[in-house]
């Protein structure tokens, strides 16, 4: 089956042969008799106990996601950061070592500067784009080595192939976060990757109206993860979010199809405008990491990051003056959003790390929608041209 066919691919009700499954809106599930419980609860049995500990709708999720993105099993959270962090937290232990690219989301970039060091884990935060870049720092205690690609905001790429065979190598274990492109646009696993993880609220959902993350890895992996750290930290997704992203993985590839075709003409235009210093888009030929684009990705994706002149107060007199365009955080929307990382989603970074990762004051985020591209840009052109003046 192509993988189009895939993403729309539904599977049957079990139940009454209902073409989309139905929601399965129960805290608890009901046993035959005691002899069923017990074989559930150790583990004998694969029906459902509780839905902290697995649902119907949840599992359904789980299954499809592992396919699309070529892995063995998928754990699903209630949040992108349950998923970052549940996973981490899964895989480390005291006396452990993290090599940490330094372009990150804001949030991840703080759990892996703080929180995880109050737990004896020690965190290196380098920029690299290849296994021989890596290689100088990582020691005898090198337990994972965490990266986003493209990266957020900068799209910045690493060679996903390169990094897994050094780590390797050297017994480490590769998490990549794939939010920016979906399993539609790019596979981390087919490259080597052993972990993948997804802030589900973004494409996978498309439409703004759910919180989620997911995990997908082998079974290896993913199994302790389930009953030591997602059981205990009951950081589990509710069964209609589930049901929705199910509803939302059906149209990816059309949604990404059309936003990316948009991204492609607004990058174009926006390395041409006046105000603008500088413009990050891996669909350009100017972008800095084209030559790895073309090993991983099927395509350059529905993010622009660029740079206005004039820094931080042009990058918030932007915000204020765009009309169609949505200024608000997250992204992967059918929506077009835009947002000022200095002072929103990367705000949380001190001053001094941002610029040591590269993010400008200026720097604004481009999540890129599937309205007609024509209405995108005249709003946009007019909000910079207004900024200009």
């Amino acid at each position: 089956m192509n993988y189009s066919s895939k993403l729309v691919n539904v599977k049957k009700d079990p139940g009454h042969g209902s073409h989309i499954s139905p929601v399965y809106m129960t805290s608890t599930f009901v046993f035959d008799n005691a002899e069923i419980g017990a074989k559930r609860f150790a583990g004998e049995d694969e029906g459902f106990m509780y839905s902290r500990l697995g649902n119907p709708n949840v599992r359904e999720l789980e299954e499809k996601v592992a396919e699309l993105e070529f892995g063995e099993a998928c754990l699903a959270f209630s949040s992108g950061m349950a998923a970052i962090t549940g996973c981490l937290l899964g895989i480390l232990q005291a006396g452990d070592h993290v090599i940490a690219h330094t372009d990150l989301y804001g949030a991840t970039h703080a759990f892996l500067s703080t929180t995880v060091k109050k737990f004896g884990i020690d965190v290196s935060f380098v920029p690299f784009k290849t296994g021989e870049e890596l290689e100088p720092f990582m020691t005898a205690k090198t337990k994972v080595i965490y990266f986003e690609t493209p990266s957020n905001p900068k799209l910045s790429l690493v060679d996903m192939k390169s990094v897994a065979d050094v780590a390797k190598q050297k017994g480490a274990l590769t998490i990549v976060d794939n939010t920016f492109l979906s399993p539609y646009l790019q596979n981390p696993i087919l490259c080597g990757i052993d972990i993948v993880v997804h802030s589900a609220t973004k494409y996978l959902s498309g439409h703004g109206y759910l919180i989620g993350g997911l995990v997908v890895a082998s079974k290896e992996i993913i199994n302790p993860m389930r009953k030591e750290v997602q059981k205990t930290m009951g950081a589990t997704l509710a069964p209609m979010d589930a049901w929705l992203l199910c509803q939302g993985i059906r149209t990816l590839h059309v949604r990404m199809d059309r936003s990316q075709e948009n991204a492609q003409i607004l990058a174009e235009r926006l390395e041409k405008h006046k105000a603008i210093d500088r413009v990050y888009f891996p669909g350009l030929a100017s972008f800095q990491d084209r030559s790895i684009m073309g090993k991983q990705m099927k395509g350059p994706g529905a993010m622009i990051s660029f740079v206005l002149k004039g820094g931080y107060e042009q990058g918030v007199k932007l915000m204020n003056s765009v009309k169609l365009c949505t200024l608000a955080v997250s992204l992967g929307d059918v929506g077009t959003l835009i947002q000022h990382p200095a002072s929103m989603t990367h705000a949380i970074m001190p001053k001094e790390e941002r610029e040591k990762a590269g993010l400008s004051d200026g720097l604004v985020r481009f999540s890129v929608g599937i309205e007609d591209v024509e209405d995108i840009w005249q709003d946009l052109e007019m909000a910079l041209d207004q900024k200009s003046e």
